[in-house]
């Protein structure tokens, strides 16, 4: 409980790809890591490992049962979403969210002037909200009401801890972190309760995910009703902003462990966007930027295990999995087999150049997920994450003003264990 991951860590290295069994007292679950392994429980025998038991029911208080669930409620509200992150939607969006990025610098650089240093996790949230307003909520969301929930669902995400590992003691036994998720969980729903019913009485029939959500309907085929709008709501937040404003957060802290690699990048934002308005055509030219993003999601894996429960028994590999047993998936791990990627905690975007992949896994790199509940948003985190990167870095040059490297913490994320540190200084 002290440091988890560092103990989560060790245990990797021991197993060393092997399937291993965690004894935690009266909770022990299995822990897989290799590619073919975790192929096995997401893709090629999914139905006999839903999501339940560990961190899920937990989750569940805040999220509900719909996006973030299972079954047939997670089934019609993924179909209902669906649409809002296909390629060609995001791609009509783009210039539209390339503008509310530059605002949201700007926004940035005028608190940087007047701040001798800011908390960098803070203000990639306020930054990464200003998009999430756009496209879930279609600018329904005031400012001030969006820095109120995305403290208020980073604080409930916090509060997990003791909840996750130890999932056998029952929710009437009160835990740390249980009067933060119940704080946490009244903001939520005094800021989105309001929203939800006003867009109930005045329909824009627009694109935006309530908009969506309000015209979609239940596994039953009956309209969603306010609540469950507003459990998929939080889920897409979770996943939209708290683990999006985290890996922008270890970005930036890679960068500046890596100056060689951040010379690169502000180059190729150079040569790409140079003087011009960031707009839709930067994006996929900004392939350095990309592999860059998508190594730091490799060493920096938001999130660290994702369980599993076995509905009946099985056997992966050779190893007799009972019924009701919990299985640990840790991309965390996966990304750090030493024969699966060559010297694993070395930082090289170059891994992800051009035919690079050609021979590794598909599952080898699982920063979204994989099978039937893959992320849906990971085409428009790739590209907001870009459009991030490009509208910092042409004017600015971010300095880090944390010792580095940045000690991580375990939650329901992986973030840095304290606040980090950072001043701008303009080009």
């Amino acid at each position: 409980m002290r440091d988890p991951l560092a103990a989560f860590e060790g245990i990797g290295r021991r197993a060393d790809g092997s399937i291993a069994r965690l004894d935690l007292g009266p909770f022990r679950p299995y822990l897989v890591t290799r590619p073919e392994h975790v192929q096995h429980v997401v893709r090629d025998n999914a139905a006999n490992y839903p999501r339940r038991g560990m961190l899920w029911e937990p989750f569940s208080r805040l999220v509900g049962d719909g996006i973030a669930g299972e079954g047939p409620a997670w089934a019609a509200s993924r179909a209902t979403l669906q649409p809002v992150f296909a390629g060609r939607n995001i791609t009509a969006l783009l210039d539209e969210m390339a503008a509310t990025v530059d605002e949201a610098v700007a926004d940035l650089a005028g608190r940087a002037a007047g701040e001798p240093a800011l908390d960098l996790g803070l203000e990639m949230t306020r930054v990464v909200q200003r998009v999430l307003n756009l496209v879930f909520f279609g600018g329904r969301i005031r400012l001030e009401d969006a820095d109120r929930l995305g403290k208020a669902v980073s604080t409930a995400m916090m509060s997990f801890l003791w909840r996750m590992m130890m999932p056998f003691v029952p929710l009437a036994v009160p835990m740390p972190g249980d009067r933060a998720f119940r704080r946490s969980s009244r903001t939520v729903e005094e800021i989105l309760g309001p929203i939800v019913a006003e867009a109930r009485r005045s329909p824009t029939g627009g694109g935006d995910v309530v908009s969506l959500l309000l015209q979609g309907t239940g596994a039953d085929g009956t309209p969603l009703s306010d609540r469950q709008v507003r459990d998929d709501i939080v889920g897409l937040w979770v996943a939209g902003s708290e683990s999006t404003a985290v890996a922008l957060t270890w970005l930036w802290v890679t960068l500046a462990a890596h100056p060689e690699v951040a010379d690169r990048v502000y180059r190729e934002i150079d040569d790409v966007v140079g003087t011009d308005t960031l707009g839709r055509d930067h994006v996929r030219h900004l392939r350095y930027t990309t592999m860059v993003l998508n190594e730091s999601l490799r060493i920096h894996s938001v999130g660290w295990v994702v369980p599993r429960t076995s509905a009946a028994d099985d056997v992966i590999d050779g190893v007799p999995i009972p019924a009701g047993a919990t299985i640990l998936v840790s991309p965390y791990l996966t990304h750090r087999l030493p024969d699966v990627w060559e010297d694993p905690l070395t930082f090289d975007p170059e891994r992800f150049a051009p035919g690079r992949a050609r021979g590794r896994h598909p599952l080898a790199h699982l920063p979204f997920g994989a099978g039937t509940h893959e992320c849906l948003g990971q085409h428009f985190f790739m590209v907001e994450a870009a459009l991030i990167v490009a509208a910092v870095l042409r004017r600015f040059r971010p300095v880090v003003d944390t010792a580095v490297p940045v000690r991580a913490q375990a939650s329901l994320t992986v973030r840095p264990a304290r606040p980090v540190a950072f001043t701008l200084r303009p080009r």
